[in-house]
C-alpha cells in the first residue's frame, strides 16, 4: 500500500464547505487503497485574527504567542477528523505534542528535531486517518513552539520523512509551480517537473507556492513531493532530483520579490575586518541580508550597499544607527522603491551567456539594473519597483517560458 502524507493549507481548509471538500478527496485516497496522513494548517485568515487579539492584549510575549498562535491549527484539526467521520471514515486528530514532534526553543520560528511516528503507524493501522496539526510542536521542556510562518509545509515533509512517505502532496490554491506569476504573465505556464535546488531558489526568491524550509527537509531526506490544487483533480508539479533532460532547460522559470529595501552606508572607512562589524548585529538579530556590493575605495572611503527584506528596514536601521558614528560612517542611505528579478535555471551550470541574454532583455525595455548577484542556477537584478512587473515579462517572453 502506498503512503501518503497530504497537506492543505489555509485556503483549502477556509470555511466548512472547503473542509467538507477536502473530507472527500482525503477518504478517495483512502478508498483507493492508500494510508493517508493529513496534516492542515489554520484556517485562512485565522492567524491574523489572533494576531489582531493579541495586539490588542498587548505586551508580545514570544512564548505565550506560540501557545495563541498554535490554536488556529488545533481548531482545523478537529473540524477535519469530524468531517471524515461525518463522510463515513474514521479520523483522529493529533496535535503538535501528540506526535511528539521535538523542536528547539526557538519560539515563533522552532527548528524539528524529531518526531514519534510509532504514534502515527497506530493509527493507521487501526483504520484511521491520522489528522495532524502543522506548524506547531513542542520543546524539552514541554512548551508549545511553532514553525513561522508557512510552517505547516515543513511539517508535512518532516512527518513524510519520519514515516518513510512514498510522496507529499502539498495542497494549494494553485495548480503547481509556474514559470513565473500567471497574475503578471498570463500566459505563464505549469512546470511539470523541477528540481529541488531549483525550488529552492524560486522560494527563497519570493515564490510563494512553497516555503524554503521545507523544499530543504525534503532534498535532506528525499521525500518525493507533489505541488497541486486543492479545487482541481489536474496533476501539479513533482519536485524532483535533478537529471539530465531538466539539465537541458537554461531558464525554469522568472520571479519577482517586491519586499526589498536597499541600505547603502556612506563613506566607510576601509579597514581590515570592519565588514564583520557591520553585518556582526543584524545576523545577530535574524536580518537577512542578500545582495551586497562595495564600491572601489577613494581616499581610504568605500559605501557599501546591500538589500533586506522591506519588513526589515526599521529593525536594520536601529541597528545600524548606533554603528554609524562608531565606524566613523557618514550615515546610511535607504531606498525602498526597488524589485528584485530573477531567473532560476539547473542549465545555467552548462550554458554560457545567461546573463548576458538576461541583461540585453532588460536593456531593450530601458529597465535600470541597480545591483546583480548570482549563483550557480540563478541570476537577480535590482530594478526600480515601478519597472518590476515589466521586467518579469520581458525576461518570460525572452526566454521562451511560455513555450514549453
Amino acid at each position: 500500500m502506498v503512503l501518503i502524507v497530504q497537506k492543505y493549507g489555509g485556503t483549502s481548509v477556509g470555511s466548512p464547505e472547503r473542509i467538507h471538500a477536502v473530507a472527500r478527496r482525503v477518504l478517495a485516497s483512502q478508498h483507493a487503497g492508500h494510508r493517508v496522513v493529513v496534516i492542515v494548517s489554520a484556517m485562512a485568515g485565522e492567524t491574523d485574527r489572533l494576531l489582531g487579539l493579541a495586539r490588542a492584549i498587548g505586551r508580545d510575549d514570544p512564548r505565550e504567542m506560540d501557545v495563541l498562535l498554535a490554536s488556529g491549527e488545533q481548531v482545523s484539526v478537529a473540524l477535519l477528523a469530524l468531517a471524515i467521520r461525518a463522510a463515513g471514515g474514521d479520523a483522529v486528530s493529533l496535535l503538535g505534542h501528540q506526535i511528539r514532534l521535538m523542536t528547539d526553543s526557538a519560539y515563533s520560528r522552532a527548528r524539528i528535531r524529531t518526531i514519534d511516528a510509532p504514534r502515527m503507524f497506530a493509527a493507521l493501522e487501526q483504520g484511521q486517518i491520522p489528522v495532524v496539526a502543522g506548524f506547531q510542536g513542542v520543546d524539552a521542556r514541554g512548551n508549545i513552539t511553532t514553525l513561522g510562518r508557512g510552517g505547516s509545509d515543513t511539517s508535512a515533509v518532516a512527518v513524510a520523512a519520519s514515516l518513510k512517505a512514498d510522496v507529499c502532496e502539498i495542497y494549494t490554491d494553485v495548480e503547481g509551480v509556474f514559470t513565473t506569476d500567471p497574475n503578471i504573465c498570463p500566459d505563464a505556464r505549469k512546470i511539470s517537473r523541477i528540481t529541488f535546488h531549483e525550488m529552492m531558489e524560486l522560494a527563497s526568491l519570493g515564490a510563494k507556492v512553497l516555503q524554503i524550509r521545507s523544499v530543504e527537509v525534503a532534498h535532506t531526506h528525499g521525500v518525493a513531493l507533489h505541488v497541486r490544487s486543492s479545487f482541481s483533480e489536474e496533476e501539479g508539479t513533482m519536485v524532483v532530483a535533478e537529471d539530465e533532460a531538466l539539465e537541458r532547460i537554461v531558464v525554469t522559470g522568472v520571479s519577482l520579490d517586491a519586499n526589498q529595501c536597499r541600505l547603502t552606508i556612506r563613506e566607510l572607512p576601509c579597514r581590515a575586518g570592519i565588514q564583520a562589524e557591520v553585518f556582526r548585529p543584524l545576523a545577530a538579530a535574524g536580518v537577512v541580508v542578500d545582495m551586497i556590493v562595495q564600491n572601489p575605495p577613494a581616499e581610504g572611503r568605500a559605501n557599501i550597499t546591500f538589500t533586506v527584506p522591506r519588513t526589515d528596514r526599521e529593525p536594520a536601521l536601529e541597528l545600524l544607527a548606533p554603528l554609524v558614528g562608531k565606524l566613523g560612517a557618514q550615515g546610511v542611505r535607504t531606498d525602498d522603491q526597488v524589485s528584485k528579478v530573477s531567473i532560476v535555471g539547473v542549465g545555467m551550470r552548462s550554458h554560457s551567456g545567461v546573463a548576458q541574454k538576461m541583461f540585453e532583455l532588460l536593456a531593450a525595455k530601458d529597465i535600470e539594473i541597480l545591483m546583480i548577484s548570482t549563483s550557480e542556477i540563478k541570476v537577480s537584478c535590482l530594478v526600480p519597483r515601478d519597472s518590476g512587473e515589466a521586467a518579469v515579462r520581458a525576461l518570460h517572453a525572452g526566454f521562451g517560458l511560455a513555450e514549453g
